[in-house]
């Protein structure tokens, strides 16, 4: 580690936690330079949804790069965009009735954001934008100021303004009762607030401690937003792309944003790509090139998300994930039993077990990266172990991941 100590920066955090050098990966398994193999639950903070260097998608980048594919390419048309965004269209829009237009941006999750929070202002001519307790978008400054994370924020050294903050569902204060009386404060002409230019919501707040909210309450989000003629725009960054069981971390709940943000488990083999859903009435009201990006076409993403695609041409995968986020959350309520106050929140394959202190929750997870086990805290104060391996994890693997887990929550106790 010396090279990295000597001349990284001291920016590096997840170097920290898990203090050894990687030299291979595969599925859900890294493998250190001195050869001992560690079980993945974080799995790129949720990248790699399909496990480390997936075959199929090896296979068509492999192939790719040796026909001289095209890499790089701006916003220009290319075969393997269109190869995406034909099958995106077919597998994923068609079958749920959706006409929404795809706008690629710079690589990853904040800047998707960014490009929603644009493009509200754009069309609603307002600048305040709702946000809520604990959420997480991002760490450039229109992203960062909708993140509720305190040490996050502080780094920015500006000010993080135009945002109005509501209580999430499961935070103090938050229900359906704060909507109201957020709706009822707008309606009054003296309260001194102007409707925003859009509500931005995550279904479930995985950075913020695996938090998930009802179908009834982000329907009354989604109500409030359209009533006051502002966006409902759904953060899909970590939990979409089949994490929760199906494609969309929203899907059965008759919720119709109108824009989706999606970045990590799309470029499929790690590779990045961001990409945002937007109604067509409200993309159309982009000027060409408002919005630029110099990766916007990422040829080596667009070829493995192609193939990413290919797990949603029938429910054996989705199939998979619920099965497995049961055995998940089985094991996690286990262990949550012998700790008092302790609780599991999650759904499907993204699974968290609030250990009430911060402190414990990184005992824990050092002590798991000590027995071969790859797993970080998150929420208020690092008091939440989230589990999130890729979804192609094997069975085996998962019971031994779980097993230390286990084991090292019992010598942390």
């Amino acid at each position: 580690m010396e090279v990295f100590e000597k001349w990284e920066s001291e920016i590096r955090g997840y170097s920290r936690a898990y203090p050894t050098v990687f030299a291979s990966a595969s599925n859900a398994r890294q493998v250190d330079e001195a050869g001992r193999s560690y079980i993945d639950f974080f799995a790129g903070a949720g990248v790699l949804n399909f496990g480390h260097n997936n075959p199929r998608m090896k296979r068509a980048m492999i192939e790719f790069l040796e026909a001289d594919g095209v890499a790089h390419s701006l916003d220009m048309a290319t075969t393997t965009k269109r190869d995406f965004i034909e099958a995106f269209v077919a597998t994923v829009l068609v079958p749920r009735g959706m006409t929404m237009r795809l706008q690629f941006m710079g690589p990853t999750g904040t800047n998707a954001v960014e490009a929603a929070l644009k493009l509200a202002r754009r069309v609603t001519g307002r600048r305040e934008v709702v946000a809520f307790t604990h959420g997480f978008h991002g760490m450039t400054l229109g992203a960062l100021a909708l993140t509720g994370n305190d040490a996050f924020r502080r780094a920015a050294g500006v000010p993080l303004d135009n945002v109005h903050r509501l209580p999430f569902e499961t935070a103090p204060g938050g229900g359906l009762a704060s909507l109201e009386a957020y709706r009822a404060q707008l309606a009054d002409v003296s309260s001194g607030l102007l409707p925003p230019a859009a509500f931005v919501v995550e279904t479930i707040q995985a950075e913020g401690g695996v938090n998930v909210a009802s179908p009834e309450w982000l329907h009354a989000v989604q109500d409030l937003a359209h009533d006051v003629g502002a966006l409902f725009v759904i953060d899909e960054i970590q939990v979409g792309c089949g994490r929760t069981g199906s494609y969309f971390s929203f899907d059965g709940m008759g919720l119709d944003p109108d824009v989706i943000c999606l970045a990590k488990g799309i470029g499929g083999y790690g590779t990045p790509l961001a990409m945002n859903l937007n109604r067509p009435e409200l993309d159309a009201q982009w000027a060409p090139g408002e919005h630029t990006g110099t990766f916007r076409g990422q040829g080596l993403s667009f070829v493995a998300g192609r193939q990413a695609l290919t797990y949603f041409d029938d429910d054996e995968l989705m199939t998979q994930v619920r099965a497995k986020g049961d055995v998940i959350r089985n094991a996690l309520e286990d262990l949550a039993a012998g700790i008092d106050g302790a609780v599991v929140r999650g759904r499907g394959m993204i699974q968290g077990l609030d250990v009430v202190d911060g402190a414990r929750a990184k005992a824990v997870a050092a002590a798991s990266f000590e027995r071969g086990l790859l797993v970080g805290p998150c929420g208020s104060g690092g008091r939440v172990l989230k589990a999130i391996p890729p979804l192609t994890i094997g069975d085996d693997d998962l019971a031994e991941g779980l097993e230390i887990l286990a084991e090292a929550v019992r010598r942390t106790s």
